[in-house]
This record gives C-alpha cells, structure tokens and sequence, in this order.
C-alpha cells in the first residue's frame, strides 16, 4: 500500500514531524513501512530554471537558425544566450535554465547546463522546451510563458509542482481498514495523541455542502441478491464534463503510482485511496431502462470487461446488470458497453458493500485483480458507503462541472454491526506484559473510534467499530491497545530465565527445512505447484480411489475440484512445462501436503517432500561422456539423505506403487521413509512428457517419528580393515537388484556393510531370458580384523540366500 505524505498530512495535522519520523511511529503500531522515498513529479524539481524575460532577440552572425539573446532572470544582470527555437522572440516570458542546473528531459541523458561557446558567441544558460524541462514531449519551440510571469521566480513554484514522500506499508490481510488513507492518518494520529498528550484532530474530508437533487430522470436500484450485497447505494449526476484532471489530482494519483485517465474515473479512484471505498462509474444514458439490478445471471452467458475480453460469467457471479444484461461484475471489474467515455454527460455513481468471499471467488475464477477487488476481499467498512459517494460527487462537481440530480439511493439488506465484546483490565497485562490502568485502555480504544458502553470493576465492555472486522475477541482488543502504546514499548526484563533445552525434538517444519538447505546443495531445485488438481485426471492414472478423494464443494472448475493425493503430478507438470521450452535436465522437489479421505470420512494431511530427476545426469564435457539419469542415481540420493540425517542401516524393499514401475521402499526398523521408482509410461504421458523421470517420495512424519527416537551419537572410525568379495551371477531377467540386496542383508546381517552393482550383461552368448549381474560385497567387523574363514562362511550364507531366493547361479 502507497501513502502520499502530502495526502495524509490533509487528513492529520502532524506539525513538524518527518515522513520518517511517521514511519516510525506506523511502523510501531503495526502498519510496518517498507521503505520512504522522494516523489517528484517532474525529476530535479526544475532546480536552477528560473522566469526569464527576453529583453532582446538579435540574429546570430554566423547562423541563420540561431539567435542572440539577452534575458533578465533578476539576478541584476542581463544574461547572453544563445537560442536555436525559431519561435523566440523579444518581449516574452520564457523559462531559462540557468548555468550549473541540470536538466532530465523527456527522453535522453541529463544535461548540466554549462557556459559555452556557440559559433563563437557566449551562452550562459538554456531557454527551455517543454520536453527539454521533462514536461511533455512537444519540441515545437520554446515553452512560452503567461506575460504577467514575475521574473526569477523559480519554475517548480511558478507551475505548482511539490515534491512528495511515499511511505510503502506492509500490510497484513486484516489490516483492510489502512487500504485508505483515512484508514493510516486514524492510526498515526491515535499513536502520536496516546504517546504525547498533544490532540491531533482527525480532519475527515468535509461532506457538509452535499445537496441531493430532484431533477430527474433517475436510475432505478434494485437488489435481487441481498445476501452478496449487503448495502448498496447510488446517484445519478449530469452536466459531466469528461476530460483530463485538474493538476492537483493527477499528482495526487501519480505520487502513489496510478494513471490519471480522465477527471470521473481519477475522481473514483482517489476516493478509492483516500477512504478505502472502492466507487464505479457508469455512462447513464447505456444503463438500458435505465435501471440498475444487483443479482445475477445464468451460467455461461457472455459478458465483456473493459479491458474488451470476452468472458463466460458462472451462475454465482454478482453482477451489476441494467434491463438488457450485464453492465459490471461487481466489485472486480467494469463492462466496456457502459463505462465513461468522453462523451459522456450523465453518470450514475456506485458506492456499495459486497460479501467478501462471492468478490474472491469470482476474481480468481476470471484471473482478475483488481484495486477495487483487493479492498472487497478484505472487507469494507459499510458505514463508509455513502459517505464516500458524498465525496466523490463534491469532487466531480469540482472537476468535472457535475450537478447532483436524483436522491441518495440506499439499500441496506444487512445492517452493520457494532461488535460487542468483553475486556479485562488485567488481561491486558497478561498477554502484553504492560501494566496499563483501565484509563489508560479505554483511551486506547476510544483513540480508535471504538465505543466504552459499559465499565465496571475491571471489565469493559467495548463495541468495535464496523471498519475493524477482525477484532471480535479480547485478545483482539489487547492487541488494539497494545498497537496504540507501541509494539516497540514492551519492556525487556534485566533477566531471561529459560531452561536449557539439550536437545531438540524434530519437526516436520524443522526437517523440512533442513531438507531444502540439503537438496538445495546438492542442486535440486524447489518447485511450488497448486495444490488443487482434477478428480478425472487423478482417476485416470489411479492416483488414488474416487472415496479417498477430498473434493471441494465449490470448485472454481473441473480441472481444479480436488485436493492433490500425491505430489508427483505437480511434478511432472514441472517437467512437462520445462520440457516445452527446451529444458530437457531437471533435478527438482516440491514440499508440500497430500489429502486423503480416510474410513469415517476423516480427512488426512499428510506432508511429504518428493525429489524428481530426469534428463542427463552431469552436464556435457569434453572430458567424459555424458549419460541419462537412471533410478540408481535417485536411490543414491536419497541414501545420502538417509546417511546426512542419522539413519545408518537402511534399506530398499520392492513393493507395488500405482504410478512408479520397480518401485522400491527405503525402510529403516520397520518404519517406510521413502518410496522411489521410473514414473509409468502412461503416468508420465499423461502430463505431455515423453522422457523417463524418476521420483521418489519422502514420508515427513515418518522421518520425524524416526528421528525422534534416538538422538545422534558419535562413532569412530573402523579400526579394522574390510574385506570385500565379488559374484558373478546369472539371474532371470525379471529379478531386480533390490530383491538380491534384500536377500543378501537378511541373509548376513553381522558383517555385511555394502552391497553394490558393477555388471550387468544382457546379450546371445546367454541363455534366452537370462542376464548376468556382477556383485560386490563389503564385509567388516568393527571389533577384529576378519579371517578368510569367517569371511567364507558369511559369503556361503549369501550365495546360499540367493541360490534358494531368486535361483541365481554362480557364474565363473
């Protein structure tokens, strides 16, 4: 949120404070400002240009385009220079850049303004053209002023400009009452009055002058859909004069970074940023019947915005509609065919109260963020509603020539409520740790409009204004009094006690973030996909079941009505994306929660962290050939996580998973971390992607649970040497590495500390359906160096294993 200095100061008179000095005290309330920095209209301010008056034009002797004049900038003394705009002449008012000022013109680099030489005359200083002074792009001439121009007055005095502050303020989504500048000045002027005893009076724009009209005809209001549209209120004006904005009102608009369009619409959207109440204007003579219905329309009918697309309204859109169709969606966005345009005389000006969650809705069911939407998302105050048309029908008067002509038309289906609700004194101290006498609270509250109805002993009760729709429990109100002593007061005792904590239990948060710091390093990079997926899609790949599914009750579409079961479709979705844009090696992971209906209909969130690696698995080099990823890379990634986090001695077990093909399971005591394969085929095509991806699923509470269970302990390094064995062996071709180290580990639990895979062979000189694995082994006794005989006898138990497990024969 944008805040002119200049504007706020019309709305609290703050004395001789600083815009970082207002900051500050913001910043403590709980309006965290971001940055300060200078606005000026024009860059440079037009430092040094100053009124000339050409006393005398002569033609340069050397230049037939040049001219040799001498200007009075009250400095005492005529200055010499040289002017090449043909339009020059003795007598006018210009405006000189004197020697040593700098110029930022329309386009091009800065210009110091020197003395020079110009074909052998003098020129000390520069009569300037608009575009050369950075105020418009016409280089026609130079810029000739009105001829009652006091000499030597500076140039950003004569044209009215100001330099302006722009305070940048963070807000929190329940701060919806600071997205005006009203809202910001309340807040400053509640601390500064609390935490200096001087009374700064809020000056709320004066609405006194406001008369209704009669003249007719008038705009007829109905409001079909009162549960959306809680209040709603409206005029018609005429003699609308559109055009451009007066000065004062584009600098306004212009300091907090919005367009000037023309003076009705720049008058809506300085309300807009001045109370928080988003306004609409609308041509009233395209109001077909001149007729205004708040309600709907059916599903997919047609409607174009402003912006000249075409869009499909749903059934639950609220619409702005007049006897023919739609003229706006409310609260979003306004419709081309009955916006203001230049010919434009008579305006009906909507100033409402719209539900919150229908604006949401509809704004991200059309990709449509608007300033108006953001505010209604959030929740305006409806006691502003009219208050707000008042203004702005003042200001078009002002700027526009506009002439009220119909009453106030105010609907209100849902009265605003002032919130009652209790406040301890003493709770104020307990959860703040501020002694504060009851006085002082309710000066607090009081400071922020909200009303004391009731005090006794040590309860108040309080009504909380409309504008504050978040507060609605006590600690809610300590939170209020608490902004207004200051964030930045609560005391610090001399003395933290805390008890020393040895050793921290694992999080899921924690792990996850040790996690990315670990993949992050080991190059994989974080991808963050939507967590709302198709119920067909997931179906059709089995994903999961149509019970197990969590649906939404009101979708946004069909491609998004469901809850993801897995993170792996984001993934490949990642992949499919890359892919198309000519990225063909990935190493990435989401971290993220799956969604599952369980027996009961009990929901279950589960969070997991999924890798994927596709494509080459080392860039190309001069030094060595490069060769795709396979699943042996993905499982020694996750092994090294494994190893990185404490769980020595776990292991791959081959179990069935719906989307991965030769999925195996790392399992430590018992527990499942992880599963990892080849995604299917099928899977993968599904998503548009056509290379093999490999993923693997990391279980976050499992890891957790297993973390947790034993704290890491130091161990030494081996004394005593390993001793390693190879076997060749010839094997069925449906016979997995996995299920060889499995049957190996089982078989010799004792000695064995590696199980690796050296060989493989596949071709005519063996038998058909028959391939040749070549095995290491890596036996070691932490306690004494192994002899040839122990170490026989623990391979025998593995040659065995293997024989009887997958009928393997030894080879050589």
């Amino acid at each position: 949120m944008k805040i002119s200095w200049n504007w706020l100061r019309t709305l609290v008179d703050v004395g001789t404070m600083s815009p970082a000095e207002a900051a500050e005290v913001l910043t403590s309330t709980g309006l965290e400002v971001e940055s300060v920095h200078r606005h000026e209209p024009v860059q440079g301010m037009l430092e040094g240009v100053v009124v000339g008056h050409v006393v005398e034009r002569t033609k340069h002797p050397d230049a037939d385009r040049l001219s040799l004049c001498k200007v009075d900038v009250g400095s005492g003394e005529l200055l010499d220079i040289v002017c090449g705009a043909a339009n020059v002449a003795q007598g006018q008012k210009v405006l000189v850049a004197t020697v040593g000022s700098t110029l930022y013109p329309a386009s091009g680099e800065p210009l110091t303004i020197k003395r020079a030489k110009i074909r052998g005359a003098v020129s000390n200083g520069m009569i300037c053209a608009e575009d050369e002074l950075g105020l418009g792009t016409s280089h026609e001439g130079i810029l000739v002023l009105d001829p009652s121009a006091e000499v030597g007055r500076p140039a950003a005095d004569l044209l009215g400009l100001e330099a302006d502050h722009v305070l940048e303020i963070g807000l929190t989504p329940n701060r919806s009452d600071a997205l005006g500048h009203l809202g910001v000045a309340r807040d400053l002027r509640a601390a500064v009055t609390y935490r200096t005893g001087r009374e700064l009076p809020l000056k709320r724009p004066d609405v006194s002058a406001f008369t209704e009209g009669s003249e007719g005809p008038v705009v007829a209001v109905s409001v079909e859909a009162p549960e959306t549209c809680p209040r709603y209120a409206g005029l018609t004006l005429a003699g609308v004069r559109v055009g451009p904005s007066p000065e004062w009102l584009k600098a306004r608009l212009q300091a907090i970074g919005l367009r000037p369009i023309n003076n009705v619409v720049d008058v809506t959207n300085y309300v807009q940023h001045e109370l928080g109440q988003p306004l609409h204007a609308f041509d009233a003579d395209k109001l077909a019947g001149g007729r205004i219905i708040v309600g709907h329309l059916p599903e997919g009918s047609p409607f174009t915005t402003l912006d000249g697309v075409e869009r499909k309204l749903s059934a639950g859109d609220l619409m702005i509609r007049d006897a023919e169709g739609g003229a706006c969606i409310a609260g979003v966005f306004g419709g081309l065919h009955s916006g203001v345009t230049e010919g434009t005389t008579r305006i009906f000006l909507e100033s409402a109260c719209f539900d919150a969650v229908s604006v949401r809705r509809t704004a991200r069911r059309h990709g449509l963020h608007t300033d108006a939407s953001f505010r209604f998302e959030r929740g305006v105050d409806p006691e502003l509603t009219v208050y707000a048309l008042k203004r702005a029908a003042l200001l078009l008067g002002e700027v526009a020539g506009a002439r009220v002509v119909s009453p106030v038309t105010d609907i209100i289906s849902k009265p605003a409520t002032w919130v009652r609700v209790k406040l301890r004194v003493s709770a104020v101290q307990a959860l703040s740790g501020i002694a504060l006498g009851a006085d002082e609270v309710v000066r607090a509250l009081e400071l922020l409009e909200h009303r004391i109805v009731q005090r006794e002993g040590d309860v108040l009760v309080v009504e909380v204004p409309p504008y504050r729709v978040d507060v609605t429990r006590e600690a809610d109100l300590v939170e209020e009094v608490l902004r207004i002593h200051g964030l930045d007061a609560v005391p610090l005792p001399e003395r933290l006690m805390s008890p020393p904590a040895l050793r921290t239990l694992p999080t899921a948060d924690g792990l996850q973030d040790r996690l990315h710091a670990e993949l992050e390093a080991r190059g994989f990079t974080e991808v963050m996909t939507s967590s709302l997926v198709s119920a067909q899609k997931m179906l059709a790949i089995q994903a999961t079941t149509a019970e197990h599914l969590v649906r939404l009750r009101n979708p946004l579409s069909s491609e998004l009505d469901v809850m993801r079961p897995t993170l792996l479709t984001g993934l490949l979705a990642t992949v499919a994306h890359n892919r198309a844009r000519q990225r063909r090696d990935m190493r990435l992971f989401e971290s993220g929660r799956v969604y599952r209906v369980e027996k009961g209909h009990a929901l279950r969130e589960t969070p997991q962290v999924v890798l994927a690696l596709t494509g080459r698995f080392e860039r190309e080099g001069w030094r060595s050939a490069t060769r795709d990823v396979e699943v042996a890379d993905l499982r020694a990634e996750v092994e090294a996580l494994a190893m990185r986090f404490g769980l020595p001695g776990a292991r791959f077990v081959a179990v069935p998973h719906p989307l991965l093909h030769e999925a195996v399971e790392l399992v430590h005591r018992d527990v499942p971390l992880a599963v990892l394969g080849q995604v299917h085929a099928h899977v993968a095509r599904a998503f548009d992607v056509e290379q093999t991806v490999f993923v693997a699923e990391l279980q976050v509470d499992a890891w957790v649970a297993t973390l947790g269970t034993k704290p890491p302990t130091y161990q030494e390094v081996p004394r005593f040497p390993a001793v390693r064995r190879d076997l060749s062996l010839l094997l069925d071709e449906g016979v997995t590495f996995v299920q060889l180290e499995q049957l190996a580990r089982d078989a010799e639990r004792l000695l064995l500390r590696e199980v690796g895979l050296f060989d493989v062979y596949q071709g005519d000189k063996l038998p058909k359906g028959k391939k040749s694995y070549a095995l290491s082994f890596i036996l070691q006794d932490r306690e004494r160096t192994l002899t040839d005989e122990l170490v026989d006898k623990a391979m025998g138990r593995i040659r065995s294993a293997l024989e009887k497990g997958v009928g393997a024969e030894l080879r050589g």
